[in-house]
């Protein structure tokens, strides 16, 4: 039996779905082993490995010593907050077996969660792993003899200093380090969670990679933000392309980063970006994909498996500002797009407006009461479009698609057990998996996304 503290050698032989290394101990004198996860290592690591923590059929260690490296594994690290911050978990191994763990992942979901045959095709990379970000939100808190920012690490809201994060874009370390320096030398009052006293608590950075538009937004406790007229001025000089300077207010007591109200310091009070061919307004409030050059990938997907001609009605669940289902909605005969965000469907209403599409609605509910409140007035979708949160959908909802009986649902899923599990009941109904392409939305973090193809048999 394995004790804490205990010390062992283990080879890794595989990856977890959060990006740790998993190898397989026997103790001598007995005949069955016990997994243990290890992070930071890879597939092929002959290490020494601490045991932190013991379980009844599981055990989680800490890589002590390397004896023999994986081939995957590179020689050196390129960001000093790696292993510190919750961010990454792939910076240690080549790009390409980072892809054939989140390959691996996807497979693994289909077959032992999904009892599914089908197997997915080549995941889609990310031509650049780095530098992908278009927004980042950096905690504040107060320091010894000035503000820290950076990244919370794994798990806890201890703040990792690190002001260029290498999935972000390098301006953005120009924006923070201004902000930080206008806070020291103006002696803005930090955010101290403990007290629940202080003024800053977050700056949240956006650009518009296509417009070349840049924000910064400081999330504060209240809205009289001293020496403003100073930070705007600084910010000007060293934010190229600085089309935006808000404050977001938000004095709750919670984990939520942002609060409902904002106001502008300067320029507009949004920025604009091009997503699949079409104009988005971004504001702080509003959802856009972080990795646009991915996002237009993974639509593009999921348009190929909605197989549009433009006589479908087309019913997008989860449609958040609407731009999966607007970057399809000129193959459609109509679209329909359902939120349960009040404020998420008024920037959809708005993006459809001010591109043009003229096919398009778009209702404030809840994904399955909506469903059936439009299987009620006899409305029924071609093709259904599904993207759900990352705990997936749930049975009414499922049950409810199933009954208006469309003939392909494209399901694009942030987390393939869910996604696996889904389908499995989908299949149950009389639904057939088709085709499941993994892309990296998210190169060096645990995460993958996914887009399923389902046809009605």
């Amino acid at each position: 039996m394995l004790t804490k503290n205990q010390v062992i050698p283990l080879t890794i032989t595989a990856m977890s779905a959060e990006g740790s290394g998993i190898g397989r101990y026997t103790p001598p004198g007995e005949d069955r082993g016990m997994a243990v996860f290890v992070p930071f290592t890879a597939v092929g690591d002959e290490i020494s490995c601490r045991i932190v923590k013991v379980q009844k059929n599981l055990a989680y260690g800490k890589k002590e010593t390397i004896i023999k490296p994986s081939p995957d594994r590179l020689p050196e690290q390129d960001c000093p907050a790696f292993g510190k911050c919750g961010g990454c978990v792939y910076r240690h191994i080549t790009y390409e077996a980072e892809l054939r763990c989140k390959w691996q992942r996807v497979a693994d979901a289909l077959q032992r969660i999904g009892g599914l045959s089908v197997v997915p095709q080549p995941i889609v990379p990310c031509d650049e792993p780095n530098r992908y970000r278009n927004k980042a939100q950096y905690p504040v808190v107060p320091g010894e003899h000035r503000p820290i920012a950076g990244l919370y690490a794994a798990r806890s809201h201890r703040v990792i200093e690190q002001r260029d994060c290498l999935l972000q874009p390098a301006v953005f370390e120009a924006a923070l380090t201004t902000v930080v320096k206008w806070a020291k030398e103006n002696r803005v009052p930090i955010y101290d969670e403990t007290t629940g006293k202080g003024l800053l608590r977050h700056v949240y950075i956006r650009e518009g990679e296509q417009s070349g538009e840049r924000m910064v937004c400081l999330v504060c406790t209240h809205g009289k933000l001293p020496h403003a007229d100073t930070l705007v001025a600084a910010l000007k000089d060293t934010v190229p392309g600085l089309a935006s300077v808000m404050v977001n207010l938000n004095a709750e007591d919670t984990n939520v980063v942002l609060g409902d109200t904002c106001y502008s310091l300067y320029g507009k009070p949004f920025i604009v970006d091009t997503l699949c061919g079409l104009t988005f307004r971004l504001s702080p409030l509003s959802f856009y994909q972080v990795n646009r050059a991915q996002a237009e990938r993974l639509y593009g997907l999921a348009a190929e498996a909605a197989a549009l001609t433009g006589e479908e009605a087309l019913l997008d669940l989860y449609c958040g500002t609407g731009t999966i289902g607007l970057s399809m909605a000129h193959r459609a005969r109509e679209l329909v797009g359902v939120e349960v965000v009040p404020a998420a469907v008024e920037d959809a209403v708005r993006n459809a407006a001010e591109n043009g599409i003229t096919n398009a609605r778009f209702m404030a509910a809840d994904a399955a009461k909506a469903a059936k409140q439009l299987a009620g007035e006899g409305w029924k979708p071609d093709v259904v479009v599904l993207d759900p949160p990352r705990k997936g959908c749930d049975t009414a909802l499922i049950d409810t698609v199933v009954q208006m009986a469309p003939e392909r649902v494209v399901y694009v899923s942030c987390d393939p057990a869910t996604l696996a599990r889904d389908l499995k009941q989908f299949e149950a109904l009389g639904y057939v998996t088709q085709k499941v392409t993994p892309v990296d939305m998210f190169p060096r973090t645990a995460h993958v996304e996914t887009v399923a193809k389902l046809t009605r048999t």
